[in-house]
């Protein structure tokens, strides 16, 4: 018997739909009561769907929304959904998928797509040979709605299209679409291309295999009249540059020109992908062999790609010059993500090489983040790609892009001298040294901009005067600093948000350059930041907040004065009494305190007792809602941690900037039972925190933490993995300290955790820090029961000396020296063979205390005595003469 709908009910939902549309939220919380209440009925589904796709009378957007909650229906309950209904809905669409209407035809393909991720392809035999048979139809409508359908199933589950389980369906589908690049339509042209590029990341084996077929169809339609088309030709380009360059070789040339040609389109989405491209090329090996003859053609285009449209100054209100009392919409805010304290070692003067895991933000924030524009948009492609380049061609750009910078940043039009200022911030790390012997000329010229009439030309300055702070620093100050900083602070006191925002960063780029270099200036520094608090809107007080933590950060304990302390405290404080304990604005705020409770160490004490017990019932807070969750997911919300971890940070902050006065606080609440329970979080950003504050904690007020050793050590011991990086460093780093403290009471967990730690500083990649923590733990193991490591000598000493020898001399290296040295003693015959390295790291110690000098020269002479005056003679001339040198001088070898 075919399903009919009954009169009464048809109504019933037509009024739920035709309410649902109504702006009032009351009546829209109704409804979804309603909605979940008509879920219990097994065949208001086939309502639904009788609505969508056969119930003409009404008005497209009603039988639009009626299958828009079908598809959320399916989304969430298909597994309990009847067999008869499913059957249904899946006929239903089936016959539907050549609607007349656009959105029919278009709601249907979602609601197909979401019934094949949810109930796998496998359990609808029929639908992919039906939407090929249909690919064939003479209807329009048929063909269009099926390619919409087949291209939402080719995004939401390529996988499955390409596996074995439903007997490789690509190998007939992906000639089948390679057909269509010549369709008349353009719109089927376009489907046709979008569903093989879904298939070129994950290098299927049946594109693989009609790569040639492909790219020949490709070429064909390459300057196709729709702009669609030409987006999904870049778009493929792109990826197959970075899958299959073998492919792209004999075409590079062609390939090139194309895409110049395309990064000028007319149509900016075209442009946006062509512009890919280059950040693409600029990753490969072959990027300098093949692009240098082109460069004089395509830096121009990149240039002329970065000035403003006149519609995105309209969506920027680039002309709004005043704004800076117009409060900000919520929704411009965007969310903020705390990232969670790691251990560092602190670095010598030996020059870094290679980059840093963790950190990679250097993007192209240049001020135009505004919710209403596209956050990635032509302007930012085309400085990210001269950005790149400039990192490939360094200097080699310069002759080419040096008229141009002539030529744009003294233009009368503001729109292209702005241009020419943001050129000429992306390619400050690249071609530093060329840039170098202008900069006396240019820097003067940027820091008159800042006063520039147009607020857009007053952000961009700002930013691109950031990213030359290092070399400003480096010149004496009266020359560029003190003038940039005048000038930088009068601009965080602007009229204009944006530009606000833009001098705020910019000068959290200039403290961390500067460092103890702003000490002289810190009083005119702190009145502008405090002024600042009470002029911003939402917004850039979030920005304001990291302004004055990385203050804290660069300038550590000079801020604390008491004349600092009276102007910085008030406001924060003052904000810290007003924010609500689920406000998200507590993260920045709670990250800005961390780093002046460690800067001010002893200067705050006065605020520190509130601030402690906040943190300390946050945590204790969302581990109650986490446990309210965990036992009955259906009435409580899993809890946002982040306000955990955010706590845990500032707790750390207090622990080392108060050190032993934190000691009454802590033994009078209940954080380290909290603390347990936080180190064995699934979740491993709250793992990373608690491991950071178990270590600050260790070094403040051990006697709290020393019960809970036999505990906290095992759970320590199973965070050794390398595969969770910051987790793991900060667990390495708590051991360390915990067996400082703890001397030979260590004896009992060593082999709790040895073992990981000499896998971790043997496995090849690991990341510098770790590696820096690892060996520094190692040692301090060794210091405090030598006769447990020693015997594992052999299996780290290498590695242990070449990664310590580029830190600098501190408190935690000599522990970790003393702790070598104790082990050689014991074992001597461990060394032996790697005694070079050890060599090389004794001699990067610049000023070693002369207790650990004694026992150097101890291990040193005995050595050379042991393997006699020719023996080390041929030894020692192996070493490299700056080592002979310094070993000679230092101890006499």
């Amino acid at each position: 018997m075919e399903w009919s709908p009954q009169e009464d009910g048809l109504r019933e939902i037509l009024t739920l739909l035709k309410e649902s549309q109504s702006p009032d939220t009351a009546t829209q919380r109704a409804v979804q009561q309603k909605l979940e209440e008509l879920n219990k009925f097994p065949d208001f589904n086939n309502y639904l769907m009788f609505v969508l796709t056969k119930l003409t009378s009404e008005d497209e957007p009603t039988r639009s929304l009626s299958g828009l909650i079908l598809k959320n229906n399916v989304k969430t309950h298909y597994n309990s959904l009847m067999q008869n209904v499913t059957d249904f809905i899946k006929s239903e669409c089936l016959q539907a998928v050549g609607d007349p209407s656009p959105l029919i035809r278009a709601t249907v393909g979602i609601l197909i797509t979401t019934i094949a991720c949810k109930g796998d392809l496998s359990s609808w035999p029929q639908l992919l040979p039906t939407l090929c048979n249909m690919l064939d139809s003479q209807d329009y409508n048929v063909c269009e709605g099926a390619f919409g359908a087949l291209q939402k199933i080719c995004e939401d589950s390529s996988e499955a299209l390409d596996s074995d389980t439903v007997n490789r369906p690509l190998d007939i589908l992906i000639p089948k679409f390679l057909q269509f690049f010549s369709h008349s339509s353009s719109k089927i042209r376009s489907y046709a291309i979008g569903c093989v590029n879904q298939f070129i990341v994950q290098r299927s084996q049946a594109l693989m295999y009609h790569i040639d077929p492909f790219l020949t169809n490709l070429f064909n339609v390459a300057a196709d009249e729709e702009p669609e088309v030409r987006k999904n030709v870049c778009r493929a380009l792109v990826m197959l540059l970075e899958v299959r360059m073998d492919r792209l070789l004999p075409q590079i040339e062609s390939i090139i020109e194309y895409m110049l040609v395309r990064t000028q389109d007319s149509n900016e989405g075209v442009a946006l992908e062509a512009c890919e491209f280059w950040l693409s090329l600029a990753e490969q090996p072959i990027c300098r062999n093949v692009l240098t003859n082109h460069l004089n053609r395509l830096i121009p285009v990149l240039v002329r790609g970065m000035k403003y449209s006149d519609i995105d100054i309209i969506l920027l209100k680039g002309d709004v010059e005043e704004d800076e009392s117009v409060p900000d919409k919520e929704e411009d805010i965007r969310p903020r993500f705390h990232k969670s304290k790691t251990h560092t070692v602190k670095m010598g003067s030996v020059p870094e090489n290679g980059t840093n895991d963790e950190d990679d933000d250097d993007d192209f924030d240049d001020g135009d983040d505004d919710g209403s524009l596209s956050d990635w948009n032509l302007r930012k492609c085309s400085a990210a790609a001269l950005d790149v380049l400039a990192n490939v061609f360094r200097d080699d750009l310069l002759p080419i892009l040096i008229p141009i910078l002539k030529e744009t940043l003294f233009h009368q039009e503001w729109q292209i001298k702005e241009s020419g200022i943001l050129a000429l911030g992306a390619i400050a790390e690249g071609c530093m040294t060329g840039m170098v012997g202008l900069l006396p000329e240019l820097i003067p010229y940027l820091i008159n901009c800042l006063s520039d009439k147009k607020a857009l030309v007053r952000a961009i300055t700002c930013w691109t005067l950031s990213r030359y702070s290092h070399w400003v620093v480096s010149q004496p100050h009266d020359a560029y600093l003190k003038p940039l900083m005048t000038e930088l602070l009068k601009r965080i006191l602007d009229s204009n948000k944006r530009v606000q925002e833009a001098a705020c960063s910019a000068f959290a780029t200039l403290e961390e350059e500067a460092c103890t270099e702003l000490v002289p200036y810190l009083g005119f520094i702190l009145e502008t930041l405090v002024f600042a608090f009470s002029k911003y809107q939402h917004k850039n007080l979030l920005i304001l907040y990291d302004a004055i933590g990385t203050l804290a950060d660069s300038v550590g304990p000079h801020l604390n004065k008491p004349d600092y302390i009276n102007l910085l405290m008030p406001p924060l404080i003052h904000k810290w009494n007003v924010l609500k304990d689920e406000d998200k604005d507590l993260f920045p705020l709670l990250e800005c305190l961390s780093s002046v409770a460690t800067a001010l160490q002893s200067g705050f004490l006065p605020y520190c007792e509130p601030v402690y017990c906040r943190c300390v019932s946050l945590v204790h807070h969302t581990l109650l809602l986490h446990v309210a969750n965990q036992q009955n997911p259906e009435q409580y919300d899993a809890p946002d941690k982040d306000f955990m971890i955010v706590a845990l940070d500032l707790l750390s902050g207090l622990a080392e900037g108060l050190n032993g006065h934190i000691e009454k606080l802590v033994g009078s609440s209940n954080i380290m039972d909290l603390l347990h329970l936080c180190m064995q979080d699934p979740m491993p950003e709250v793992r990373q925190s608690s491991f950071a504050l178990l270590g600050d904690l260790t070094k403040a007020c051990f006697q709290h933490v020393r019960p809970k050793i036999s505990d906290f050590l095992p759970i320590l011991g199973q965070n050794l993995n390398p595969d969770y990086i910051s987790v793991c460093n900060n667990a390495t780093w708590a051991i360390g300290e915990i067996s400082i403290k703890l001397g030979p009471d260590t004896r009992p967990y060593i082999p709790l955790v040895l073992n990981q730690l000499i896998d971790i500083i043997n496995k090849p990649n690991t990341p510098k820090t770790l590696l820096e923590n690892t060996a520094i733990t190692i040692g301090r193991l060794g210091y405090v029961c030598p006769h447990d490591v020693a015997p594992m000598l052999q299996q780290f000493v290498r590695q242990w000396c070449t990664s310590l020898r580029n830190i600098k001399d501190n408190d935690e290296k000599d522990s970790a020296f003393r702790g070598m040295c104790q082990m050689i003693q014991v074992n001597p015959g461990g060394v032996v063979q790697q005694f070079i390295f050890f060599c090389d790291a004794v001699a990067s110690w610049i000023s070693p205390k002369e207790d650990l000098k004694e026992v150097f020269m101890k291990i040193l002479h005995s050595f050379k005595a042991q393997v006699g005056e020719e023996n080390w003679k041929r030894f020692s001339d192996q070493f490299p003469p700056a080592l002979t040198e310094r070993l000679t001088a230092l101890y006499g070898v």
